[in-house]
């Protein structure tokens, strides 16, 4: 009501977005920029917020969809020069750091697992396998590089030089990224991006998050009492909440909680 008086100041009010899961291109519920962005665009958008808090328990995913979240995240925050505050939960590894480090400042839970900023990739060898049961394996391509990695066929020395390459062309955007967030936080003595984690007093040691505390009680010693919350976050498919996509979302289950299993979680 006090919006639609004149000269009355309305409460301020702060902007959720909960940002959990496997962050990955594809599948429902998941993390990636095209789900998130009109999340995001809404919630840096509606009225103006006093800032926005980002509710993050992710243990990484696509590297892509990571920059592009949080490139998203910076460039609203520019234009509509708002603040945003990350909050990690269980987890901000990996990709979910990418994220988190997209915020102004990162605070956390005691018992919060942050880092992991490493890239991986991991895959299967099944021509012994094949060999055994008779089955001869036919590939033709034009270029020599097309069928790199087959996991049907002998690991080539070559292929597994090319995919280091590439790892470690991703690592260093991934290291450009947090060192530029986390400018004069950091210590110039200590390698943090060897892909080990930390629990948040140790990972405020090391610079990566800036503090211990939760979303509520921090916005209201920064913004006062009567600071308003307004969520945002994906919503699912109409089908979806009703069991029909019953099949791929217990799939999608089990990916994720083998993700998070990775930090003991």
């Amino acid at each position: 009501m006090k919006r639609w008086i004149p000269f009355m100041k309305s409460d301020p009010v702060v902007a959720v977005v909960r940002l959990s899961g496997v962050i990955s291109a594809s599948g429902r519920g998941t993390l990636n920029d095209a789900t998130l962005a009109p999340v995001i665009e809404k919630a840096f958008s509606r009225g103006k917020p006093a800032a926005v808090a980002l509710q993050i328990n992710s243990p990484g995913g696509s590297p892509v969809q990571s920059s592009l979240i949080g490139a998203r995240i910076r460039r609203l925050a520019s234009e509509k020069e708002v603040p945003v505050i990350a909050f990690v939960e269980d987890v901000a590894a990996s990709g979910g750091y990418w994220l988190a480090a997209a915020a102004d400042e990162i605070y956390a839970d005691d018992s919060s697992v942050v880092g992991s900023i490493g890239v991986i990739s991991a895959s299967f060898g099944a021509h012994e396998l094949l060999a055994r049961q008779g089955i001869e394996r036919r590939v033709y391509t034009a270029g020599k590089s097309k069928s790199m990695l087959d996991p049907f066929r002998p690991e080539n020395p070559e292929d597994v030089e090319r995919l280091k390459g590439l790892l470690e062309d991703i690592h260093t955007n991934f290291k450009d990224h947090v060192a530029a967030r986390r400018k004069g936080k950091l210590p110039e003595d200590r390698d943090l991006f060897t892909g080990e984690v930390w629990l948040a007093r140790r990972a405020q040691e090391l610079g990566l998050i800036d503090g211990i505390g939760h979303l509520k009680p921090m916005m209201q010693d920064r913004f006062g009492e009567k600071v308003r919350f307004r969520a945002y976050g994906i919503k699912k498919p109409l089908l979806a909440r009703f069991g029909a996509q019953l099949i791929d979302d217990t799939l999608q289950s089990v990916e994720e909680r083998s993700a998070f299993a990775q930090y003991g979680l």
